[in-house]
């Protein structure tokens, strides 16, 4: 079985072309600047890195080009894309209503759009490569794994915040969490290595990167986490400050004489 990744961003694609069965990474690669005339996609194949400049007015040329080169006869993986038996996507947000990984249907691309206050950048993304995979290879199975599901095994007295309960009625303001991916990965690959059950296990994983956080896991399940509302809270990172004191923004807004949406440039 092969399977086709794709992470989407605002104005790029991420993808790996996977053998199931060997678990081999067949080929993998990054379109840029979609949307622009300087588009470009960075194809890795059999050792090989191609830079190809093509202009990719959204992702459903980005998506079309992309699968080209799977079977570029140059380099090619596969000799068709009938190959490829299904496609996983990678997603940020799924609210409460997404806990575990799906079959990606019309109510599941309803949940991320009803999220996409929660996350603006990544989910309108996240829609966008989904329905140019409709278009491209129509029928073609796609999962999709979200960022925020392995989270939602948190206790309500963690994810809940200490402010008045209408916000999160009304308004859903809550912790959510987010890597869940990759802290789910981390600690079931950490039980393999020491050969024990995940379920005796108690764990603290950490994602580190441009992002970062931290989570506990016990018994293979997510029960806190460093990140809140948004990717922005939790521990410093490179363009995020993490937790902060909320003081700290009105008292610079004091100070310096500047608005809410001036002081913004301080704590991003």
């Amino acid at each position: 079985m092969k399977i086709l990744v794709l992470n989407c961003g605002s104005s790029s694609l991420k993808y790996q072309l996977i053998d199931m069965e060997s678990e081999e990474v067949l080929a993998s690669g990054k379109y840029e600047r979609i949307g622009e005339e300087e588009a470009f996609i960075t194809h890795k194949v059999n050792g090989q890195k191609i830079e190809i400049v093509h202009p990719a007015k959204n992702h459903e040329e980005a998506v079309d080009f992309t699968l080209k080169q799977l079977i570029n006869p140059e380099y090619k993986v596969i000799d068709s894309l009938d190959e490829i038996n299904a496609i996983g996507h990678r997603l940020v947000h799924g609210g409460e209503k997404i806990a575990e990984s799906v079959i990606i249907t019309d109510e599941v691309i309803q949940v991320l759009k009803d999220c996409t206050e929660l996350a603006p950048l990544h989910n309108p993304a996240g829609i966008i490569g989904i329905e140019a995979c409709k278009k491209v290879m129509p029928g073609k199975p796609m999962v999709g794994v979200f960022d925020t599901a392995f989270h939602q095994t948190i206790p309500e007295e963690r994810y809940i915040y200490p402010i008045p309960y209408e916000y999160y009625e009304k308004y859903g303001i809550r912790k959510y969490g987010f890597h869940g991916t990759s802290h789910m990965y981390v600690s079931k690959r950490l039980a393999e290595i020491e050969n024990k059950p995940i379920e005796n296990l108690k764990i603290v994983t950490c994602h580190l990167g441009q992002g970062s956080s931290i989570c506990a896991v016990q018994g293979g399940k997510s029960v806190e986490t460093s990140m809140g509302l948004t990717p922005l809270a939790g521990i410093p990172m490179v363009t995020r400050s993490g937790d902060l004191d909320p003081s700290v923004v009105t008292f610079i807004m004091k100070k310096e004489g500047k608005t809410a949406r001036r002081s913004r440039r301080y704590i991003k």
